[in-house]
């Protein structure tokens, strides 16, 4: 007894240092700054817009900019008060409260070694660690749909007598539709669900039905004054979602999905055009991804995930205490992962509401196998026993590996010793830079930047920019089809209401040879010259200058 107690407080130490380890790593990679896609283009990009022009106005050509911003306001805060470190932060903390979520969780039902193992794999996840260092919005959304789950149980546990907790629930799941659109999927499978265990645990279906509408109503309210400010501004409450239902006023734009309305193929047609994957391949995707995942490439879903988290998911049925909870939780994680296979595009981070829920299961099934081989004292037991906290610790390696070479990636050391200025780190990370500098220091403030082909990353610019849906593309057409005549072409340059472009000239260079033949490409070449005056050029990125005439 006395070594069994020995042996879970080395456990302990060695869970806890190891949670340290990747806590202070994320801490670390906090202190840079921004350089992520998505938070140059969107989370940072759009409320510094707000700031730069004095307060809230509409952009039509960044339908991100109509998306729920529950996060990215508490990021707007920081930025006008000058930090742009703070984001990153605030994203590292609402991993860190789902991972203590998780770990409240499983003590309370299992033990204190449970939830330290729960709170490790869920941080120690790569795609969570990664965006923990980022101020993205996806670790807010898990917050408070995890924390909406945890509460129904609560409530559940209360015997439906504790109301506080359904309160909870409802305003944390309002909280996670304000934050983003994925919640939508969460929303609709917890309603449901609210109605169906009220009424298989008490019988009662008046009540479930009351106890469903009230989830729902106090969600909806928490949620609407997104939905308002869509429906006045394009008459979508979901916009850029769901065109086909709503008629938005806005002609808008989004990605090639089901929700976004402009898939003209199914899923199984465009992973066969695009990476020759048959039926099987696709129909695999939810267990490939969390084996075959690789960051920054669409391909294997953009991200990473690991095998540990499914693992020892049907060990989690071996005992019959709380097995409606974990079906609850296996059946919300499945139905939130094919939902949003065949509604969005395929990425790990936008799957990532199911991954605490797995965590749980999983961590649940360890501890019931190894109390299972334990059960007995022969050798063969003992060596089960080894082997599984091998295999555990082999895999939780698998993310220790990942998480440092990321940290070597990015190199923060440099920087946060003051051995790499600001700029130089921005550059090494971000190509554009360079020339963003250029534009901040050399043009007139108020001068108005065009994006061509940068998807939209402008948040460093301070200068007001714009892009459009198409990235630019529609910018690149309308050049050729006004190219026949100089007057034309600048009445078009002056039609776009800038007095400079941005552009990723080598894949601007590559649009125009892919799509038009070499007249018209010569055409186009001269009314450049002859209008536009290209005032800088590094690393493919160019500036120019639109002349007066």
């Amino acid at each position: 007894m006395m070594k069994t107690g020995k042996y879970k407080y080395l456990l302990s130490i060695l869970v806890i240092l190891t949670i340290i380890y990747f806590i202070v790593m994320a801490a670390l990679l906090c202190l840079t700054p921004p350089v992520a896609r998505d938070a140059l283009i969107h989370h940072l990009a759009i409320p510094k817009l707000w700031i730069h022009h004095g307060g809230f106005y509409e952009m039509p050509w960044a339908p991100h900019s109509y998306f729920p911003m529950n996060v990215d306001l508490l990021y707007g805060l920081s930025l006008y008060f000058g930090n742009d470190i703070i984001p990153a932060f605030i994203h590292l903390c609402f991993a860190l409260g789902t991972a203590a979520m998780i770990y409240l969780y499983l003590r309370s039902r299992l033990n204190h070694i449970a939830g330290l193992l729960g709170f490790l794999m869920f941080f120690s996840t790569p795609i969570v660690s990664k965006l923990s260092t980022m101020a993205y919005v996806d670790l807010g959304l898990v917050f408070f749909i995890t924390a909406c789950m945890l509460s129904l149980m609560h409530w559940r546990a209360s015997d439906y007598k504790s109301f506080p907790w359904l309160m909870l629930a409802s305003v944390a799941m309002g909280l996670a539709l304000g934050t983003k659109y994925n919640a939508l999927i969460a929303w609709f499978f917890l309603t449901m669900a609210t109605v169906f265990i009220y009424s298989r645990d008490t019988g009662n279906s008046g009540k479930s039905l009351k106890y469903g509408f009230i989830f729902f109503v106090i969600s909806l309210a928490v949620f609407s004054p997104w939905m308002i400010k869509n429906t006045l501004l394009t008459g979508n409450p979901l916009y850029p979602l769901f065109p086909g239902i709503f008629k938005s006023t806005e002609g808008g734009g989004g990605t090639n999905t089901v929700a976004f309305g402009y898939t003209h193929i199914g899923i199984f047609k465009m992973r066969e055009l695009l990476y020759g994957e048959n039926l099987w391949d696709v129909l695999l995707i939810p267990f490939r991804m969390f084996f075959q995942g690789q960051d920054d490439s669409p391909r294997y879903f953009d991200g990473v995930l690991n095998p540990l988290l499914i693992l020892f998911i049907p060990f989690a049925f071996l005992k019959r205490e709380k097995k409606g909870e974990n079906m609850l939780f296996l059946l919300f994680s499945v139905f939130f992962i094919l939902l949003t296979l065949f509604l969005d595009q395929i990425r790990i981070r936008y799957i990532l509401p199911a991954i605490p829920f797995f965590v749980i299961l999983s961590v649940t099934g360890l501890i019931n196998l190894l109390e299972w081989i334990t059960a007995g004292k022969n050798l063969w037991r003992k060596i089960c026993a080894v082997a599984l906290a091998a295999v555990f610790a082999g895999l939780i390696f698998l993310n220790i590996i990942y998480f440092q070479k990321y940290f070597r990636k990015i190199a923060p050391v440099e920087y946060i010793v003051k051995k790499e200025s600001r700029n130089d780190f921005i550059s090494r990370h971000d190509a554009s830079y360079p020339a963003i500098m250029y534009i901040n220091k050399n043009t007139d403030e108020t001068s108005r930047i065009r994006l061509v082909l940068l998807s939209g990353r402008g948040y460093y610019l301070d200068r007001i920019f714009r892009d459009d849906p198409s990235r630019g593309i529609a910018v690149i057409q309308g050049m050729v089809n006004h190219a026949a005549d100089s007057y034309s072409f600048y009445k078009y340059l002056k039609s776009l209401d800038c007095t400079h472009l941005f552009v990723r000239y080598d894949l601007f260079r590559q649009y125009l040879l892919d799509n038009y033949d070499s007249t018209k490409v010569e055409q186009l070449t001269r009314q450049m010259n002859r209008t536009l005056k290209k005032v800088f050029e590094d690393r493919n990125y160019v500036v120019f200058s639109i002349m007066n005439q």
